[in-house]
């Protein structure tokens, strides 16, 4: 084999690695916006330790998007997070996954937890890695993690891992939960990989992750996110002792349904006239959101100073959702939802 066809080879298969990466940062992302919603959906007050949880999992979502970004960098990709379709119109089907996971802009409910639960749900033993039609995120990143090895297997780690070390994103540069992963081979790569699939999951099969805990339960140890949803629905806390076949066995977990703002479900803005003060609003809030994520991409491509802006501006779109939520419809309790879409015909 010539050196000409080689790089050929080399190079269509390292833009089959780019590509799933990419994969990988749009399912990060798919999550953040159903999480949000239910999480300031619920009333000022009310709900606070089921309020903490979700808000919890949020913050390592965007966590797990940075790591995804991260190693997208390293292989010698570009994290792309303006591209104008993005931002999935919901329902949503949970991307590549064949149709297994649809995703809704709803409520915090017993449905928007199941919906929750699913996404983040354990593989099951020995599950064979999976790109496409994946049936857990699990099965997804094991398929990262195996082209990823076959590749540096195949032509050398040096010849994978040529990205910029100066686009990753260091741990100065983020405040949320969870630590970040400067990811410069394979070794690293894995690290960051093993990140995100214990905290959505479990380390271990067990129902934490590695994790300290943020709640400070005692133990020392930050359950799952599958576990931590599980806990909300269950209406009762996991105990140190618990295991996935146990359940929770803990303490009772107070959960008030009714304590929730009745928003709209997938709202979409384009059937509010223009010019309208609700329009006006949903605009406002979308347009918001679109700067989260330009703010994200250019953290991602070598201004890292927007992360910093980016996480600030997450916060910063709180009061814009609650006044939205809080804002009656006109026929019962019901009141407008979020619309996060940047494309509107």
């Amino acid at each position: 084999m010539n050196a000409t066809t080689n790089k050929k080879l080399l190079d269509g298969d390292i833009s089959k690695l780019h590509k799933l990466l990419q994969d990988a940062i749009e399912v990060e992302h798919a999550t953040i916006p159903p999480y949000f919603t239910a999480w300031l959906s619920i009333m000022d007050g009310h709900n606070r330790i089921a309020s903490d949880i979700i808000k919890s999992v949020l913050i390592e979502e965007m966590l797990h998007l940075t790591l995804a970004a991260n190693i997208l960098n390293a292989v010698g990709g570009h994290p792309n997070l303006i591209h104008p379709k993005f931002v999935p119109r919901y329902p949503h089907k949970l991307p590549h996954s064949g149709g297994h996971y649809e995703i809704h802009i709803e409520k915090f409910s017993k449905q928007s937890l199941r919906t929750f639960k699913k996404i983040e749900h354990p593989a099951p033993r020995n599950a064979k890695p999976v790109a496409k039609q994946f049936k857990s995120i699990d099965q997804f990143y094991a398929a990262v993690g195996k082209l990823l090895d076959e590749l540096c297997d195949k032509y050398g780690e040096k010849k994978i891992f040529t990205g910029n070390k100066a686009l990753q994103i260091q741990p100065e540069d983020y405040y949320g939960s969870g630590d970040i992963v400067v990811v410069t081979n394979r070794d690293t790569a894995h690290r960051a990989i093993a990140t995100i699939v214990d905290q959505g999951e479990g380390a271990n099969e067990e129902i934490f992750d590695k994790d300290h805990n943020i709640f400070g339960r005692g133990g020392g140890k930050e359950l799952a996110h599958y576990y931590r949803f599980n806990e909300i629905y269950e209406e009762r806390h996991y105990k140190q002792s618990d295991t996935p076949k146990s359940g929770p066995t803990g303490t009772h977990l107070k959960v008030d349904y009714s304590k929730v703002y009745q928003i709209t479900k997938d709202i979409h803005r384009k059937h509010y006239p223009k010019g309208s003060e609700t329009r006006k609003a949903l605009d406002d809030f979308a347009n918001g959101y679109g700067e989260l994520l330009s703010d994200l991409h250019h953290a991602f491509n070598n201004q890292r100073s927007k992360m910093t802006v980016a996480m600030a501006r997450m916060f910063s779109l709180r009061n814009q959702a609650v006044a939205l939520m809080r804002t009656p419809l006109g026929k019962g309790s019901e009141t407008h939802g979020l619309d996060f879409s940047q494309d509107v015909h």
